[in-house]
């Protein structure tokens, strides 16, 4: 039997189609499919971590909501407060990937763009009610941790009032995570509200993450400390600023993490590994530092990969990363060898480390 999930991840799942040559999207004859989404990465990240996780949301009655539905499962992540909508289609997107042809439309090396196909999806039609109905309530009921994301409530007016009851539902100890992820073109001629919603959101949340771009895009703000001011009410807020430097405030306390230095191959779903591993590592009880670093190392696998969703084994390794010194973690690039290279050279050069790991942080 599956243990009781500990995490719940409630948002839009989509399948991807990504184009195998690189190149304008025209010249595309090819493409390979996989199971993505925000809510849908954060499950996947946590679970490959060891954190019994789930995913809820609504998908189509159709080819793709089945594959969908049999991919994430296959991720070893609990599917069974997945719906289907017999009425709306299943939600995709299509990843194009730059190149470097002579194209006047090609986006160029590293440079990728994603191309939505979601609007009155199956996802959109989630709304309070969905909240009720089992087995998510009972996951709901039973979990340690729920995330969902600002790509939620942007989808539909139903949607948003999914998230809204769903920050401030009553609870006892679970944990609401949102992660602000802000996607204008979602939001349509809703656009001019979102700045309203979103904020009512993060203040009911215990858990927020935003990148600073997003802040000021949204309410015209990008310093830490006074996004601090304006969000007092989660416990843990977390500003992901340029150059990928990340301040955690946890209660009043700040802390700034640096990131890893990292050979970007393409940085979809980067941001989505990063709150899976911060999550991560928030429940298995490691401290703030720790906590950036299991996320960083999560993002780092992604940033150097073409896939948004890269599974990371949370091994000695990876302890030892969590626990080394300033100076060693100073010295981990992540190049073409991915992260397993990096933390192996880490390894190899002895840097002075403490051991941290999932029981260690449990104590």
């Amino acid at each position: 039997m599956q243990p009781v999930p500990r995490a719940v991840c409630i948002g839009e799942g989509l399948v991807v189609l990504v184009a195998r040559d690189a190149g304008p999207l025209e010249q595309s004859a090819v493409f390979d499919r996989s199971a993505g989404g925000a809510e849908v990465n954060v499950a996947g990240v946590l679970a490959g971590l060891g954190v019994s996780s789930a995913w809820a949301s609504r998908v189509g009655d159709d080819g793709f909501g089945r594959y969908l539905v049999s991919a994430v499962a296959g991720r070893g992540i609990d599917t069974s407060a997945v719906q289907t909508d017999s009425a709306r289609r299943t939600g995709i997107y299509i990843k194009e990937r730059g190149g470097s042809t002579a194209d006047a439309h090609d986006l160029g090396s590293g440079n990728s763009r994603m191309h939505y196909y979601r609007e009155a999806s199956a996802a959109s039609a989630m709304d309070p009610s969905f909240l009720q109905t089992p087995p998510l309530a009972g996951l709901l009921a039973r979990s340690e941790l729920v995330h969902v994301t600002g790509i939620t409530p942007a989808l539909s007016s139903s949607a948003t009032d999914c998230t809204l009851a769903l920050a401030g539902r009553p609870r006892d100890e679970t944990l609401v995570s949102f992660d602000l992820n802000y996607r204008p073109a979602l939001w349509g001629d809703r656009l001019d509200q979102a700045p309203r919603i979103l904020a009512d959101i993060m203040r009911q949340v215990d858990i927020a993450f935003l990148g600073a771009d997003e802040a000021d895009a949204v309410w015209g703000i990008d310093d830490p400390d006074q996004l601090r001011r304006m969000f007092a009410g989660p416990r843990h807020l977390i500003v992901k600023n340029g150059g990928g430097r990340v301040t955690v405030f946890d209660g009043p306390d700040r802390t700034d993490i640096a990131a890893l230095r990292v050979n970007v191959v393409e940085q979809i779903g980067a941001g989505d590994a990063f709150a899976g591993g911060f999550l991560a590592g928030l429940l298995a009880g490691l401290g703030v530092r720790e906590r950036a670093r299991l996320g960083h190392l999560c993002a780092a696998a992604v940033l150097t990969s073409h896939s948004d969703h890269v599974p990371v084994d949370w091994n000695d390794d990876v302890s030892l990363a969590l626990g080394c010194d300033q100076s060693a973690w100073s010295t981990l690039r992540v190049g073409a060898g991915g992260l397993p290279a990096a933390l192996a050279a880490l390894r190899a050069a002895g840097r002075e480390s403490v051991q941290v790991g999932p029981e260690a942080g449990q104590g």
